[in-house]
């Protein structure tokens, strides 16, 4: 998954490079940026990289940390919004991108730049940074890790999380409800008492007999394996050329990455993941109804007993096929995220 939102102690995660959001001159006052620095032990050698504006950045070798590089970047101080923040902010991603991507860097791990003590509003830092985020990977291959501390350590806008909220209130179903046995089975479908034993049609013997019982049973298990209907692989990569989209252009939407992609396409009876059949799904900006047409093809269906189901079926429902944004909403609802 080229994107992922994770919770981490950022100074233990081995990667290609990581960020620490500093001020402009190094202080490492900050929480976050202060163990960074102690950890890499950084001291001498900032003083040597001289300052640095609001919206730039700067690479250095890592010292003591698990990674190659540590790029220091400075994020606004939060005004109100109306000086350019969120601009200055979506900077700061895209030059610490730009720089790894200089240095042939895999991976890269950011923090939730200027949300602490820089004071920029939770929801708002978040949804630039996967803004600038995504739009970078859509261009290029890097995975990136962007790391808060807690569920908690931000939220949605007010208004989308009470909206998805009250969609998942009206159509989620209750583990226990009064639809399921105590065994977990659907009362109406409980099976009934036997009675007697069961009966088979007597046979002559005679050819007709048996050919004729043959044909009412319908085919044989040889015949209906025999003729298999479309795949996965073979629906998705259909719905790619319906859709006049490159395989690139697809599996960048998904958030998944290319060697993922390429064992689906080479593979007629690869089966993914349900996160990856829906990111696929999504990146093909398929309607509910052949979403679950695709997901069907690899085992899955969407259940209202399931949140993870009903947040996808939330975005999907209303035309908003961002894969980014639906993942922002599944981390806040801890569920799974969507890509592979």
């Amino acid at each position: 998954m080229p994107l992922k939102i994770v919770r981490n102690d950022i100074t233990k995660m081995k990667l290609d490079a990581i960020v620490s959001a500093t001020d402009p001159d190094f202080s490492g006052s900050g929480g976050a940026d202060g163990s960074i620095q102690r950890a890499a032990g950084h001291g001498s050698l900032l003083k040597r990289l001289g300052a640095l504006r609001p919206g730039e950045a700067k690479l250095t070798r890592a010292g003591r940390l698990p990674c190659k590089y540590l790029i220091y970047t400075v994020g606004p101080v939060w005004q109100g919004g109306d000086r350019g923040e969120a601009e200055v902010l979506a900077s700061c991603y895209r030059k610490c991108l730009e720089l790894a991507e200089k240095k042939g860097c895999k991976s890269l791990a950011f923090p939730l730049i200027s949300s602490g003590s820089f004071g920029c509003p939770k929801d708002l830092a978040l949804h630039t940074a996967v803004s600038a985020i995504s739009a970078f990977l859509l261009e290029r291959e890097m995975e990136v890790y962007l790391v808060v501390y807690d569920r908690q350590a931000y939220r949605l806008s007010s208004k989308l999380f009470a909206d998805i909220k009250a969609y998942i209130d009206d159509n989620y179903v209750q583990e226990q409800s009064q639809l399921w046995g105590k065994r977990g089975l659907p009362v109406s479908r409980a099976m009934p008492a036997a009675e007697g034993s069961m009966e088979f049609p007597e046979l002559s013997g005679e050819p007709e007999d048996l050919a004729s019982l043959m044909a009412a049973r319908g085919p044989s298990l040889e015949e209906l394996l025999g003729h298999l209907d479309e795949s996965f692989s073979q629906m998705l990569l259909r719905k790619i050329d319906e859709a006049g989209m490159s395989d690139a252009q697809c599996y960048k939407k998904a958030n998944i990455d290319r060697k993922l992609f390429s064992k689906i396409r080479s593979d007629i009876n690869y089966r993914p993941s349900k996160p990856t059949a829906i990111a696929l799904a999504v990146a093909l900006e398929l309607p509910l109804a052949e979403m679950k047409e695709l997901l069907e093809k690899a085992g899955f269906a969407l259940s209202h007993s399931s949140k993870f189901d009903i947040v996808v079926e939330y975005f999907v429902s209303r035309g908003n096929y961002n894969i980014f944004e639906i993942n922002e909403a599944l981390f806040a609802f801890d569920q799974r995220l969507l890509g592979g």
